[in-house]
């Protein structure tokens, strides 16, 4: 049989990390193709191969039976492979259009003639549902709009090969349903789709077939269709995952945080309208609501990445409405931000560094002014340990180039393990396999039966009813419910999050 594309004993090396070992796939015409593994098994970098982003150093790449050769992604384009990275390529500062002819424009005399690759690109739009204003600057449009960006870019360069790295990581429910309808329809037209993903839901509605990898290596390729989620889990992990989450029950404790009447806005627009609720030690307190609702501007106005106009932050007693970042770090505040790569890491500082970003200037790692080194890689190498961060040199390794989940186990890591009374948790599962998932959930009901309060956003609303002690929802910069999540069942919050219902005298205090 002839497939599509063939990826014959691929091997990659970074360092003393063996990334892809002896990895075999088959991917045939028309098929969504499903690639599942655990962070850092090997799947971002496969398809790197495939786009031509990095070379590999054994194996060889065959498109149509003919064997090819892939040093660059305009390479890539010219054999009809396009992909849509886990972190959008694109240029903020730009428009819609300039972002999808970028490389490929067409110029008449100098000058960029837009009037062809206008007419194009709206037929893809019409033709997809890829509804985008091509006018807009990419900074100013939602995440899921960025994506379509995406995509329009590849199909604007006529790809028949499709790649998507962990393209739901970011997308509210509707947004993946809509991905999901996209990639079926694109399927329906003969293109071949690659899946890179570790939600195990989602392969089972869209793909076809899966490949599973794990460390490095190929550990199978399956029918989707003959497989249970919890057989693939067991394949990508190695072992049994527990999807229940079990907590025993507690008993709430002191008030840690009380937001008082807070209103975040600017000069077009009122993000959180007159918000109060506080949160208690011993609880996990989720905050849902549909992306785009105020919950990114109410955790940044709490953490102090944000101004805010009106209101009051109570920590523990103290008034901490006027502190500073850091300030508020020295009290006892935790925070995995929504942003990884912008609020919660130093990209291009190392490993070690940023596992001491809040507290390098302490006695324990510094004398002086000057850094405790040894100190600060001991620190580091405890904690990559115990939450199993995997990167090609260990604590010398350069952030940028870790995978994104592990970017995201070392921002659990650095802020689970200073003291602290409250830990905000901003999308802490986004990007990560299910086996993380489960450790970080662990995670978070450890903090709880500590006596520490937990502030948990999320858009998975599945995630906030099983971790969940208690429930705000958030609609329009309001907190529009507060319930107990074991009173809670899916149908009504997501009527809350709709705005189509709404608690009466909500005030947002324990239930």
């Amino acid at each position: 049989m002839t497939y599509k594309i063939e990826m014959r004993n691929i091997t990659k090396r970074f360092g003393n990390l063996t990334a892809n070992d002896q990895v075999n796939l088959q991917v045939k015409k028309g098929e969504i193709h499903a690639i599942l593994g655990e962070n850092g098994a090997g799947k971002s970098t496969l398809m790197s191969i495939l786009f031509g982003l990095i070379p590999a150093d054994e194996g060889d790449i065959f498109i149509d039976g003919k064997q090819v050769h892939i040093k660059t992604p305009n390479d890539a384009n010219r054999l009809g492979i396009g992909m849509v990275h886990q972190h959008f390529k694109l240029v903020e500062a730009f428009r819609v259009i300039d972002n999808i002819i970028l490389g490929v424009e067409d110029v008449n005399k100098g000058l960029l003639s837009y009037q062809e690759a206008r007419t194009k690109i709206n037929e893809l739009i019409k033709l997809y549902g890829l509804n985008v204003e091509l006018d807009a600057l990419i900074r100013d449009i939602s995440v899921g709009q960025q994506q379509r960006v995406e995509i329009l870019k590849m199909l604007y360069r006529d790809s028949e090969i499709l790649i998507f790295d962990e393209p739901t990581a970011v997308l509210t429910p509707q947004e993946i349903k809509e991905l999901i309808a996209i990639m079926k329809g694109f399927s329906r037209e003969g293109k071949t789709i690659i899946l890179i993903t570790h939600k195990l839901n989602e392969i089972k509605q869209v793909a076809d077939r899966c490949t599973v990898l794990r460390r490095g290596k190929m550990i199978d390729t399956v029918n989707v269709i003959d497989v249970s989620i919890n057989e693939m889990a067991d394949m990508m992990v190695g072992r049994e995952v527990l999807f229940d989450v079990s907590k025993a029950p507690q008993a709430v404790g002191e008030s840690i945080l009380k937001v008082h009447n807070l209103t975040v806005k600017s000069p077009e627009q009122t993000f959180v309208k007159n918000v109060s609720f506080e949160v208690f030690s011993g609880e996990i307190l989720g905050l849902a609501g549909i992306d785009g609702n105020g919950q990114t501007e109410l955790i940044q106005a709490i953490t102090g990445l944000r101004p805010f106009q009106e209101g009051t932050l109570t920590f523990k007693g103290i008034d901490v409405t006027n502190m500073s970042i850091r300030e508020k770090y020295e009290l006892g505040f935790a925070h995995i931000p929504e942003d990884r790569q912008r609020y919660g890491l130093i990209l291009d500082f190392d490993l070690q560094s940023n596992l001491v970003l809040q507290n390098f200037y302490m006695e324990k790692f510094q004398s002086k002014f000057m850094l405790k080194f040894d100190r600060i890689r001991e620190h580091s190498e405890k904690l990559i340990n115990r939450f199993d961060i995997r990167s090609e040199k260990g604590p010398s390794t350069i952030v940028r180039n870790m995978s994104g989940g592990n970017q995201q186990k070392a921002i659990l890591a650095r802020e689970i393990q200073k003291p602290h009374h409250l830990l905000i948790a901003v999308q802490p599962t986004r990007g990560l396999d299910v086996g993380a998932i489960e450790n970080i959930h662990k995670q978070l009901i450890d903090e709880r039966q500590k006596g520490k309060a937990v502030l948990m956003v999320s858009l998975d609303i599945d995630e906030i009813m099983d971790v969940s002690d208690r429930i705000l929802v958030m609609h329009e910069g309001e907190i529009v419910a507060n319930v107990l999540a074991k009173d809670a069942n899916i149908n009504e919050l997501g009527l809350y999050m709709l705005g189509e219902k709404r608690e009466a005298n909500n005030d947002g205090a324990h239930s």
